[in-house]
This record gives structure tokens, C-alpha cells and sequence, in this order.
């Protein structure tokens, strides 16, 4: 199909949607209700976002088929949010990289070894009995120190460090900036100076991860800090030294996660978590953004606050809380109330004045 000229009824049989409206209505190009202009179509997800449409000039909108909207031309599906990336994927198909092999500005050591259909870009680094399985893509800037081992159709994004002895699993994706193995965040004081402890273990990271621009994953101390296959890491996490992340973990952005610490499988950590070293958190936990763990969590759990406490507890505090004014302003009326009546019953108790004269 060619950009310029795709009509409705095209996009609505690349996504198997159903075209309302005209089906010869030219698209030119898909957009966000924030930024769409006319000859675009854009997605309503919501009934709340129907309104917002009808300030665009959209021509078209993806609608799911539980969403009620009039938009004289529209595509209805099951999954919006899936329709819309493909016609996002259609109208800006993601640019090919280079074909599989060495650049001859990469600088690979003779030692190196890598399989079939392995592409490695400009300005990258190889070091030293490194090696790369097949069809790995090492994009420009990265820095793969010796005895690195990286498994099949691994992506490296630009700028990536792996310290020696690191181990990648098979089709793990590493964002462009992140740092494995590390020295660990370890000091002893010796004679009033800090001294840096043994930082001689390194980092595995099991098949299927992914991790996040500018996250880093220091290495263990004699041993492994592990990921466990299929983690998915946002970006900007740190997981200090011979942490141990379970299989198919979801960490959020800014999740800092100190020494010796593990996870079971499946365990959810918000945003700007916080986990104190030499905890457990039990497997399919979820830590909500902001959570300060300090001690173990069981499995299933769900924790909130700081300190962390059970997902209950800490919504019936919140909800105190935001009573607390209403309460203030109660109880500053039961102290003028206690004063009024102390008051009255002084007064009852004086008294009268023919007694006195009597």
C-alpha cells in the first residue's frame, strides 16, 4: 500500500477492523488526539476521550467496539490499541539497521568469537575470548569488556557496558546506556578510611530479559547477582550487588534495590520503589510505587507506603489521614463545648445572694 494514497477501507482490512463511514476517505498519516491534524487518524480508547475528538480536526478515529462514537469515518476493532500500532508501524515502518557483520570502524578482538548472522556497529567494542551467539546486534558506543558471554538474537543498544564475565541470555534486549557488572556498593573502614570489599563475582542475566535505558546491575561479590528469564526492566532501576530477581519480574522506573536482596517469580515494583538490603520478597508480590520495603514480604502480598505495610492498612491510614481536619475541626468544638459546660456548672454551684445575707 503506499503511504500517500491509503484509503479507510485499506487500514481497516491491515488491522481486520470494520470501516464506517466512506471507505475511499484518503488517510495520510495516524496521531495521538494531542497532536493529530486533518488527513490523520488518531484512537479513542475511552468514552471519556470522545469528547476530546470532537475539538480535532481528525479525519478518521480507531475505536474499540465498546466505545459508542458518531466520527462520520472510523475503524472499529476488539483491540484499539493494537489496530493503532500497526497503522502507526505502517505509516513510520521502523528503519532497518545495517545488514548482519563486522563495521570496520568496530574494534573486535582477535580472541572474540561470533556466530551466523551476528551485526556489530561502528565504534563498538569486542574484548578479549568474548562471545557472541547467532544473529546478536551490537549497536555503536557499546563496550563489551573480556569473557563477556552473550547469547542468540541479543540486542545491545548504543552505549551499553558489559564489565568482564558478564553472561546474557538468549533474546535479551539491553537499552541504549545500561551498565552490567559493576563494582557492588561495598566498603569496610580500615584506619579511618574506607576501604572497597572483594567486587569479584559477576552479573547473569537469564533468557528474555529486558532492561531499560541508563539502568545498572552491579556484579556480586564472589558470586552471581542474577536476573531471572523474562524480567522486564524499566528504565533507570539500579539492583545492587549479588541480588537475585526472580523469572518474569515487572520493575518499574527508578527502583532502587539494595544488596543481597531476591525476589520470587512473577513480582511487580512500582516506581521509585525502595528495598532495603537482605530482604525477600515472596513470589507474585506487588510493591507499590514509592514502597519502602524493610523487611521480608510474603508471597502474594501486596504492599504499600512508608514503611511498606499491607496494601489494607495503609489505604485505612491514608483514609485517616484525610479525615484528620474534619477531626480537628470536631475536636475544637468538643473543647468549646467541655469549656461551656464547665462554665455553666460554676455558675450552678455559686451562691445565691439572699443565702449569703441570710
Amino acid at each position: 500500500m503506499n503511504e500517500q494514497t491509503t484509503t479507510l477501507g485499506q487500514l481497516a482490512t491491515l488491522v481486520n477492523g470494520q470501516a464506517r463511514g466512506d471507505s475511499a476517505t484518503v488517510i495520510h498519516g495516524a496521531a495521538v488526539l494531542g497532536e493529530v491534524v486533518a488527513g490523520q487518524i488518531t484512537l479513542v480508547d475511552h468514552a471519556d476521550r470522545v469528547k476530546r475528538l470532537a475539538a480535532t480536526q481528525a479525519t478518521a478515529v480507531v475505536l474499540p467496539e465498546n466505545v459508542a462514537c458518531d466520527w462520520p469515518a472510523a475503524i472499529v476493532v476488539a483491540d484499539a490499541h493494537a489496530a493503532f500500532a500497526r497503522i502507526i508501524v505502517h505509516f513510520r515502518p521502523p528503519r532497518q539497521h545495517a545488514a548482519t557483520g563486522i563495521h570496520p570502524r568496530a574494534i573486535v578482538s582477535p580472541s572474540a568469537r561470533w556466530g551466523k548472522g551476528v551485526c556489530i556497529h561502528a565504534g563498538a567494542t569486542i574484548g578479549e575470548d568474548c562471545q557472541i551467539g547467532d544473529g546478536t546486534t551490537i549497536f555503536p558506543g557499546a563496550h563489551v569488556m573480556p569473557d563477556c558471554a552473550i547469547g542468540c538474537n541479543v540486542t545491545v543498544g548504543p552505549g551499553v557496558v558489559l564489565y568482564e564475565n558478564t553472561i546474557i541470555g538468549d533474546r535479551c534486549i539491553l537499552h541504549g546506556g545500561v551498565v552490567i557488572g559493576a563494582h557492588g556498593f561495598g566498603f569496610s573502614q580500615v584506619g579511618g578510611r574506607h576501604v572497597p570489599s572483594a567486587q569479584l563475582g559477576y552479573v547473569r542475566i537469564d533468557a528474555d530479559v529486558e532492561i531499560g535505558a541508563g539502568t545498572t546491575i552491579d556484579r556480586g561479590t564472589y558470586g552471581a547477582t542474577s536476573i531471572g528469564a523474562g524480567t522486564k526492566i524499566d528504565n533507570l532501576v539500579q539492583i545492587a550487588h549479588n541480588c537475585r530477581i526472580g523469572r518474569h519480574n515487572l520493575i518499574c522506573a527508578q527502583v532502587g534495590i539494595a544488596g543481597s536482596t531476591t525476589t520470587g517469580d512473577y513480582v511487580v515494583i512500582g516506581g521509585q520503589a525502595g528495598l532495603r538490603d537482605h530482604v525477600h520478597i515472596g513470589a507474585g508480590a506487588r510493591l507499590g510505587a514509592m514502597a519502602g520495603i524493610t523487611n521480608d514480604v510474603p508471597d502474594g502480598a501486596a504492599m504499600l507506603g512508608i514503611p511498606a505495610t499491607p496494601e489494607r492498612e495503609q489505604k485505612l491510614k491514608l483514609a485517616a489521614v484525610a479525615k484528620l481536619p474534619e477531626m480537628r475541626q470536631e475536636f475544637k468544638a468538643m473543647r468549646r463545648a467541655i469549656a461551656e459546660l464547665q462554665t455553666a456548672i460554676g455558675d450552678s454551684q455559686k451562691p445565691l445572694e439572699s443565702d449569703q445575707a441570710a
